[in-house]
C-alpha cells in the first residue's frame, strides 16, 4: 500500500522504560502503521549528549527495539533502525546547525532545564539537540511527528529550520529543479488522553526513570505481580472518585490514575467516570491494576525474550538502517548540490 504522509518518531535509549513512555509514545505508533508510512528510530546520538556508558547504551538501545516489537510495531511494514547506523543523520544535522540560529537554541526549554545554572559546563551536543532532532525528522521529509507536550517546542523549530533553509536556498533549489518546499513543513500528530504519565508516588510530577522510587513508575519490564502491587499501592487521597470529569481538578493522583486507566481502556476520562464516579479505592484500584496487567505484562514477557535473542534484534537493526540510508541518501544527495559541495 502506498501511503501519502510519513510518519517519522524517536526514542531516546536512556534505560529502564516505562509506562509513561509506552501510554505517551510507543502505543501510538502500532495504529500509525495502517495510515501512514512509518519510521521509528532508537536515537541513540542524542543519547550521549550526556555521558552514557557503553555497554548501558548498547543494552538500552536493544531494550527500546524490543520495545518497539512487543508493542506491535511490525518491523517489516515499517522501519525501524537505531540512529547512529544511519550516517546521513549527522551530515544533515551539521547543515542545519549552519542554517539554525543560536538564539534559537539558548530558548529552547528542555536545554535550560537540563543545562540549569551551569550551561557553560554542558556539552555542545546538548545545545544542537534540536538541530540534531530537525536532521532526524527533515532526512526522511516526514509530513508529521507525534509529539507530547516536552516536544512541541522542538518540533515549531524543526519547521522553522525547514521554512529557513527553502528560503536561504531558494535560487538553488529551484536550479536543481526540485520543489520550493524542498522540507517540508512537519505538523505534529496531537497526542491523546493520558499521554503525560504522573508518578504512581506524586502526581504532580512526570513519571521518570530518575526518580529514586522505583515504586513511582511501571517499567515495561516489570512482571504482573510487580505491575499489580506498583498501582495498587499508588498514592490517593482519602476521597472516592468524583462523580464528575470535572471534580478531579485540583485531585493530581486521582486524575493520575483515572487517566491511565483511560489510555489502556481506549476509552475518555468521562466514560471512565461513569463507571467509577463515587466508587473508593478499594473498587477502582484492583480494576486498574487488572487492566494494566492485562495490557502490560504480555508486552514486558515478550521484551525480555527479545532483549535476550540479540542475534535477531541486532539483525532487525540493521535491515531498518539499510532501508532508512536509501531513503535518507536520496535527501542528502539533494542538500549537498544545492548548499554547494561538490561531490
Amino acid at each position: 500500500m502506498a501511503f501519502t504522509s510519513r510518519v517519522f518518531s524517536g526514542i531516546q535509549p536512556s534505560g529502564d522504560l516505562h509506562l509513561g513512555n509506552y501510554l505517551g509514545a510507543i502505543r501510538r505508533f502500532v495504529p500509525l502503521q495502517d495510515t501512514h508510512e512509518t519510521i521509528y528510530c532508537v536515537v541513540d546520538m542524542h543519547a550521549i549528549t550526556v555521558w552514557q556508558d557503553p555497554d548501558d547504551l548498547r543494552r538500552a538501545t536493544r531494550e527500546v527495539a524490543a520495545a518497539f516489537i512487543a508493542a506491535g510495531v511490525d518491523p517489516k511494514r515499517s522501519i525501524v533502525f537505531n540512529q547512529s547506523q544511519v550516517i546521513q543523520h549527522a551530515e544533515l544535522a551539521w547543515v542545519f546547525n549552519c542554517v539554525a540560529r543560536m538564539g534559537w537554541m539558548q530558548r529552547m526549554t528542555q536545554f535550560k532545564d537540563k543545562a540549569g545554572k551551569n550551561s557553560e559546563a554542558v556539552s555542545l551536543g546538548l545545545l544542537a539537540y534540536p538541530s540534531l532532532m530537525a536532521a532526524d525528522i527533515l532526512l526522511y521529509k516526514a509530513t508529521q511527528v507525534p509529539v507530547g507536550d516536552d516536544q512541541k517546542q522542538h518540533l515549531e523549530l524543526t519547521r522553522d529550520i525547514a521554512a529557513k533553509f527553502n528560503n536561504d536556498y531558494a535560487k538553488s533549489i529551484a536550479d536543481q529543479g526540485l520543489d520550493a518546499e524542498f522540507f517540508p513543513i512537519t505538523e505534529p500528530l496531537i497526542a491523546g488522553p493520558a499521554t503525560r504519565i504522573m508518578s504512581l508516588r506524586d502526581g504532580t510530577k512526570k513519571m521518570s526513570k530518575s526518580d529514586p522510587s522505583d515504586q513511582s513508575r511501571i517499567s515495561l519490564l516489570d512482571d504482573a505481580d510487580a505491575i499489580s502491587k506498583k498501582i495498587k499501592k499508588a498514592t490517593t487521597d482519602p476521597e472516592p472518585l468524583p462523580e464528575t470529569v470535572e471534580g478531579l481538578a485540583g485531585r493530581a493522583e486521582a486524575d493520575n490514575l483515572v487517566g491511565i486507566y483511560a489510555a489502556l481502556s481506549d476509552k475518555t476520562k468521562v466514560e471512565v467516570i461513569a463507571e467509577y464516579g463515587g466508587k473508593g479505592w478499594g473498587a477502582f484500584k484492583p480494576a486498574l491494576a487488572d487492566l494494566a496487567v492485562a495490557q502490560l505484562a504480555p508486552m514486558s514477557n515478550e521484551m525480555r525474550r527479545l532483549i535476550e535473542d540479540t542475534t535477531t534484534i541486532d539483525a532487525i537493526l540493521r535491515d531498518g538502517a539499510e532501508r532508512a540510508r536509501a531513503i535518507a541518501e536520496k535527501t542528502m544527495v539533494d542538500v549537498r548540490n544545492i548548499v554547494g559541495f561538490i561531490r
